[in-house]
């Protein structure tokens, strides 16, 4: 009996061993999240995060970056398991000037009644090559597919077609009356704006392409997905000759697949629209694109009222419900230029290029009076909510996202402040 219990101990001290010395974090938990054990990486990956100082709670010290990570965990039924694989979450989204934005992977998995297993991973400098990854991909594939496949288009020094060719009547359906008109032809209505077409011959010329894939429009105002690829043609010796070359391919068939990776690591799990790391990436593009040639760009965060209230009342599948139908109403509001977000437990974001304080105020009182006024049916419960939300807008007093942001909470407060269900104007 000695025996086994000299044996457990060492068992035990081995696995404490293993577990300090492993190449990434690791934390013991219990269901309700606190935290049993940690070792020293799971401890400076979660110090950021830490509002404190302390860490104490796993799903406390996630709350504002992984909101629904305590819900899924409760709702995980099996006794054993993966309760999320691979979960990722922007620690530091902002990004200043020399840095790039952390990313954590989260994988947690069930062991028993009582405990769970976190694993945590740097995985910044991973999403970063699979970026330049699918750059990669999108020149090789220009490359190696067929030539029916592409369209293959000139554009002059502002983006406009320079000539027309066989490839792009094959695809596209333009014809020769193309010529002289801005590429964005190939695009539906408010999938890019005027600034957007100049901001991607800009990138073309700093990195040596700019690709995006999405859907794209036919001469008879039919949609196809496609992939946009601009390079630059830098031998061009005459001054009036095409400076760009712009490839569009149909990628249609690969729709499915393509959309799928998105939802995986784009998008929010409950929702269905962006996730935070999407949003805060967009953003910081965004940025970028305003220091170097600025023009409007707006900002509105929107909050659900007493949303806690809903949760308490009608239980988290209804709030769940809410979630999703506010994210829908969101989608289906603004452009889809505009980049709409899920950054928090019942908090999204909407981001709008090209546009100033007056277009932003307008559509958002729209939006409140729409959400207002409707009724909904959950689980044979009839409610309404309302909706809360602060506007902000870029100037040269911002310095970054963050100082965006800040000025748009700021509004989101003052309208909560003065009895919700409104937006308020940062200022």
């Amino acid at each position: 009996m000695q025996i086994d219990a000299v044996d457990v101990a060492a068992e035990y001290e081995a696995l404490l061993q293993f577990l300090y010395i492993a190449p990434v974090g690791l934390a013991q938990i219990s269901a309700d999240g606190d935290i049993l054990m940690m070792n020293p990486i799971s401890s400076q990956l979660l110090m950021p995060l830490s509002r404190d100082g302390a860490l104490t709670n796993l799903f406390t010290a996630l709350e504002n970056v992984a909101p629904d990570l305590r819900v899924q965990a409760a709702g995980f039924r099996a006794s054993r398991g993966v309760i999320c694989d691979g979960l990722y979450i922007e620690v530091s989204p902002f990004n200043p000037v020399g840095r790039d934005p952390q990313t954590l992977s989260l994988t947690l998995i069930k062991l028993d009644a009582e405990r769970l297993m976190a694993v945590l991973n740097d995985v910044s400098a991973q999403i970063r090559r699979e970026r330049l990854l699918r750059q990669n991909e999108a020149w090789l594939n220009a490359i190696i597919v067929g030539v029916t496949d592409y369209a293959l288009i000139s554009l002059d020094r502002v983006g406009r077609i320079e000539s027309w060719n066989e490839s792009i009547g094959r695809v596209t359906g333009f014809d020769n009356g193309s010529v002289g008109q801005p590429y964005s032809i190939f695009y539906p209505k408010d999938c890019i704006t005027a600034d957007r077409v100049t901001d991607r011959l800009r990138e073309a010329d700093d990195s040596g392409w700019s690709l995006d894939d999405g859907w794209r429009q036919r001469a008879d105002g039919s949609r196809f997905w496609g992939s946009a690829l601009i390079s630059p043609l830098r031998l061009q010796h005459i001054e009036s000759g095409p400076a760009y070359c712009l490839i569009i391919r149909d990628i249609t068939d690969r729709r499915e697949a393509t959309e799928k990776i998105l939802r995986a690591s784009a998008c929010d799990h409950l929702t269905g629209i962006a996730n935070r790391r999407t949003f805060f990436e967009a953003a910081d593009l965004e940025i970028v694109r305003w220091r170097r040639a600025p023009r409007p760009l707006s900002l509105l965060m929107f909050d659900a009222d007493h949303f806690k209230g809903i949760n308490d009342r009608y239980g988290h599948a209804t709030g769940d419900a809410v979630l999703r139908h506010l994210a829908t109403t969101l989608a289906t509001t603004f452009r889809e230029c505009d980049v709409v977000a899920r950054i928090g437990g019942e908090e999204f974001a909407v981001l709008l290029p090209s546009t100033n304080v007056q277009r932003a105020l307008a559509v958002a009182t729209r939006l409140i009076n729409v959400v207002a006024s409707e009724t909904l049916v959950i689980e044979g419960h009839r409610l309404q909510y309302t909706l809360s939300g602060g506007l902000a807008t870029m100037d040269k007093d911002v310095t970054d996202l963050e100082a965006l942001m800040k000025r748009a909470d700021q509004a989101l407060y003052a309208a909560k402040g003065s009895g919700r269900n409104r937006i308020q104007v940062f200022g």
